[in-house]
């Protein structure tokens, strides 16, 4: 009995009475944390027993689709001592991996981790840098497919792109290597601003394309409704990597579920809180993809969508 009335050590009474502080750092401000994919972050901490205000503290830092911004913000984190950086998108990670080589930094929606030099491996990241991977290589050659089954006689396709985001050259890679097995020319439109989106639609248009694929970038995810506007303005048929796009009005979308990648972010920050180092943490890649079909937006532009592609969608918009 005198066992289990006696203080825990020492060691085990400071974690019990620990203020975890962790620095989220994205590209993009969500609209509201409760229906963004980020509010997935706070939710997996909770169920692990994290609760914000009394042993969890979260300093969001959104740099409103300003890369330029995101290099004070990750300094910032850094000189507050946090315990660990969540960093959404390979910008982000980017400017923490600049910032800081001995704080833990857990990423999620990182295009091509090993690639863009962010980890040694997948297996063994190495350094101070893990988390979940987006598995683009799959992803892109996949939404192509799509497009030609949807779009009569595609012969060109526009691919939206940031070359600020390291992992650009692998996406247009991928694409270009898809495109020409399937004999269709690609047409690479770069943005690296809101302002530069609107005049890339109108260099898709210019170069004939007959749909386009959206890379996966915050810059076009903070700006989903003006993306989905253009498209709309030109009659383009376009697909994006998440289900925002089709919400807002585009085509289709298909890629992995962002919040599913946030929510297991929540795993990762609990094991390195446990002692775990990053380097010995293996990154891991996505285990949930979604289809989404707009069919309203479908026949607005006259496009009949095959029945296999509406048995493959995990959800039909009408």
């Amino acid at each position: 009995m005198g066992a289990l009335l006696a203080a825990p050590p020492a060691g085990l009474a400071q974690q019990l009475g620990k203020v975890w502080r962790v620095g989220f750092l994205a590209l993009r401000r969500p609209v509201s944390l409760e229906s963004d994919q980020f509010g997935a972050f706070p939710r997996g901490m909770r169920e692990l027993g994290y609760i914000e205000g009394r042993n969890l503290a979260i300093e969001w830092r959104f740099a409103d689709g300003k890369s330029e911004l995101l290099p004070g913000f990750a300094a910032e984190l850094v000189r507050m001592k946090v315990d660990a950086i969540m960093c959404a998108g390979t910008q982000a990670i980017g400017a923490a991996q600049k910032a800081t080589k001995t704080i833990p930094v857990v990423m999620a929606g990182a295009n091509d981790p090993v690639g863009s030099g962010f980890v040694a491996s997948l297996a063994r990241p190495g350094a101070n840098i893990t988390g979940l991977s987006l598995l683009l290589d799959e992803v892109t050659p996949k939404q192509l497919e799509m497009l030609i089954a949807i779009v009569p006689r595609l012969s060109r396709v526009a691919v939206l792109a940031n070359p600020e985001n390291v992992a650009y050259a692998t996406l247009e890679a991928n694409v270009q290597s898809a495109a020409r097995a399937a004999r269709i020319e690609v047409v690479p439109v770069h943005a690296r601003t809101f302002q530069e989106t609107e005049s890339a639609f109108a260099k898709m248009i210019q170069g004939r394309a007959g749909a386009a694929i959206v890379a996966s970038d915050a810059l076009f995810t903070q700006q989903v409704r003006r993306i989905a506007a253009l498209a709309e303005k030109n009659r383009l048929p376009l697909i994006g990597a998440f289900r925002q796009y089709t919400d807002a009005g585009v085509l289709m979308s298909y890629g992995p579920d962002l919040a599913d990648q946030f929510h297991r972010a929540a795993a990762y920050m609990d094991k390195i809180f446990k002692g775990a180092r990053p380097g010995e943490l293996p990154v891991e890649q996505p285990t949930k993809f979604e289809l989404v079909v707009n069919l309203k937006t479908a026949k607005a532009l006259g496009l009949a969508v095959p029945p296999p592609l509406l048995l493959r969608a995990d959800r039909v918009i009408e």
